[in-house]
């Protein structure tokens, strides 16, 4: 490091050589991406472009032909491996990474690639079918990321327009394969997410191979799709192709087809079921109208409906008869407690002093209202109290007898 200021500023030259000597640091390192562009020049050197698979960003590296024949042919946007080295041009300053070996990345070692990828993003619960979100029965607008004027894209549109005529569709024309497909699609994604009302987007692509089909398993784009709150529709290549894609989305069509058919409803059809519905109703209220006039038609039938009086006349002869009853109930009880009552008197008659006087007994009191028990202890002249059956009497001792 070394000091600058706008006073003291740091010639070219040295900023440039600074730089050469930091990159020379790196040292050799091993780089994958994608070549992009290519060009043998006279001379025995070649220059190509390596591109990276997930956003935008590139890298110049140049090398001997014959490094570059150890791989050749190489297809269009073929995925590579390189061993180079970082060189700084101090003249003209650019960096340019020198290749010493390219190996050209195979299928297996791919399928390995996204078998591992596809292990971590299950562990991470990214293809959890509790988070997947229901799509909306008859979605505002329909987000489409497609390829630039593709088969998918009229599969989509006009199979969504036949069922529901008044869909309406946000679309997005981007490159579904090559380089530049991570960077847009996932660009497309986000500018669709963000559309307040986009209730559902669909990623759609035809067929094509393995490669191909290969920017819809990148880790950045299957992340970005699993953070998205919109419900996503996955309709990529056939229904034998599944890339990570399909198994984050929220439904995983089988053809943009079948992604049309899953994201609007079929008019028709639910016109049929809004008139069975319909049906079903008329005939269900017809027939509660007709049990509620049959109900009335009996009420009006019924006699109380016929002559009201009825009801009164009833309820006075249950009135007559309840009190007859309780006058029979009543008098009956009266009859047995007039018979228990003489039953008592006579039995307190026959226990009573009275009953004794009437058979000629009477009851002498002295003066003081006491009984006379013992005529000994009386004396002469008391005056004594005699009670008979009837009426009273008073007397006095005449004379005393000794039994």
């Amino acid at each position: 490091m070394f000091e600058t200021s706008s006073e003291s500023p740091a010639p070219v030259r040295v900023v440039s050589e600074a730089i050469k000597e930091y990159v020379e640091r790196l040292g050799p390192i091993w780089i994958e991406g994608e070549i992009s562009e290519l060009n043998e020049r006279s001379g025995g050197m070649a220059f190509m472009r390596l591109r990276d698979t997930s956003v935008d960003m590139s890298l110049s590296v140049m090398c001997y032909k014959n490094v570059l024949a150890a791989v050749q042919p190489l297809p269009a946007n073929a995925r590579v491996v390189i061993h180079a080295k970082a060189s700084w041009f101090t003249k003209n300053g650019s960096l340019t990474m020198s290749a010493k070996e390219i190996r050209q990345v195979g299928v297996g070692e791919l399928l390995a690639r996204l078998e591992a990828l596809k292990g971590v993003l299950a562990a991470e619960g990214l293809f959890s079918a509790d988070r997947k979100v229901a799509l909306p029965l008859l979605p505002r607008k329909v987000g489409l990321i497609c390829g630039r004027n593709t088969d998918a894209e009229k599969d989509v549109v006009e199979n969504a327009r036949r069922r529901w005529p008044a869909v309406e569709f946000e679309i997005r024309e981007v490159a579904v394969q090559g380089a530049a497909a991570v960077v847009e699609v996932s660009e497309a994604l986000r500018e669709l997410e963000s559309i307040e009302d986009v209730d559902v987007i669909i990623i759609t692509r035809g067929g094509g191979s393995f490669e191909d089909l290969l920017p819809f398993s990148d880790e950045s784009l299957v992340r970005l799709a699993a953070s998205c709150e919109t419900p996503i529709v996955s309709a990529i290549g056939h229904e034998k192709d599944s890339p990570l894609l399909d198994l984050v989305a929220d439904y995983r069509a089988s053809t943009p087809t079948d992604a049309a058919k899953r994201v609007v409803p079929d008019i028709e059809q639910e016109i049929a079921d809004i008139n069975k519905i319909r049906d079903r109703i008329y005939r269900r209220l017809v027939s509660t109208i007709d049990y509620e006039l049959n109900q009335i038609s009996q009420l009006r039938n019924r006699p109380v409906m016929k002559d009201p009086s009825v009801m009164v006349k009833v309820r006075v002869e249950e009135l007559n008869a309840l009190r007859d009853r309780s006058h029979r109930g009543f008098k009956a009880l009266l009859d047995i407690e007039k018979k228990e009552i003489k039953g008592v008197i006579a039995h307190l008659r026959s226990l009573s002093p009275q009953s004794t006087m009437d058979r000629g007994y009477s009851v002498v009191q002295s003066d003081d209202g006491k009984i006379v028990r013992d005529a000994t202890k009386l004396k002469a002249g008391a005056v004594l109290r005699i009670r008979a059956a009837k009426g009273e009497a008073r007397a006095s001792v005449l004379e005393l007898k000794p039994e």
